[in-house]
């Protein structure tokens, strides 16, 4: 979908995927394991383990995994795994996004906050998948419809500035996720609100969200909160 004109400008929520609306390890158990399998002994042994401990990997220049996913990649690139071989593992992976091989599960209060900011909030999702079972996945979560524009093969943290960028010059922005860099940091570069979806003591010291929770259901009351400041309903 694209924006449609308003008579008055409306606030933006734009939303992370993987780990903020989409829950569970599925889908990145899934892409460990397609690695995997185009890997042998060791290596393959590897790419299984950073999915379970991204912690403890790190790449060539000792800078640690953003997550398990980045983990993965890592480990998969050390083996010789790049480039179009690596990106099918990941296509596979996302083919099997919210089956029984990969399943995942909608936070609480997240329909109901869409729902109650319809008309007010334009409501974004912005992730870095590609659209492989995408509409699938929001529809077994309870989410079809519930979204104003979904923009996949995002490359956040970059892509994420364009689109901040366009949503700002229409009106207050709010961007929601689970990894700082990836998700928050660009919107905030630009002014925008943000809210972090993580276990607070995990938050990154260089972080400065606007909300933080460890579920979703933490920050639900601050999202509406955030929308009623900024993009009243009438009265």
């Amino acid at each position: 979908m694209s924006p449609t004109s308003s008579p008055s400008p409306r606030a933006s929520l734009i939303f992370d995927f993987d780990g903020t609306v989409a829950l569970g390890d599925g889908p990145m158990l899934a892409y460990a394991r397609q690695v995997a399998s185009r890997l042998s002994g060791a290596d393959a042994d590897a790419a299984l383990a950073a999915a379970v401990s991204p912690s403890s990997v790190a790449d060539a220049a000792g800078v640690a995994a953003r997550d398990a996913y980045d983990a993965v990649r890592i480990v998969a690139e050390r083996a010789g795994l790049v480039g179009e071989a690596l990106q099918a593992a990941y296509n596979d992976s996302r083919a099997e996004l919210a089956t029984d091989a990969a399943p995942v599960w909608v936070p609480d209060s997240l329909a109901e906050v869409l729902r109650a900011v319809e008309g007010r909030a334009w409501r974004i999702l912005a992730t870095n998948s590609p659209a492989i079972r995408l509409e699938e996945a929001l529809a077994s979560l309870g989410l079809a419809g519930l979204f104003d524009e979904v923009r996949v093969s995002l490359g956040k943290p970059a892509g994420l500035t364009p689109l901040v960028a366009s949503r700002a010059a229409v009106g207050p922005v709010m961007c929601v996720g689970d990894i700082w860099v990836n998700d928050l940091a660009p919107g905030a570069a630009l002014g925008a609100a943000t809210a972090l979806v993580c276990d607070p003591a995990l938050t990154p010291a260089d972080a400065a969200p606007d909300l933080v929770g460890e579920t979703f259901a933490d920050i639900a009351d601050g999202l509406l909160a955030w929308v009623e400041r900024v993009a009243p309903a009438a009265r």
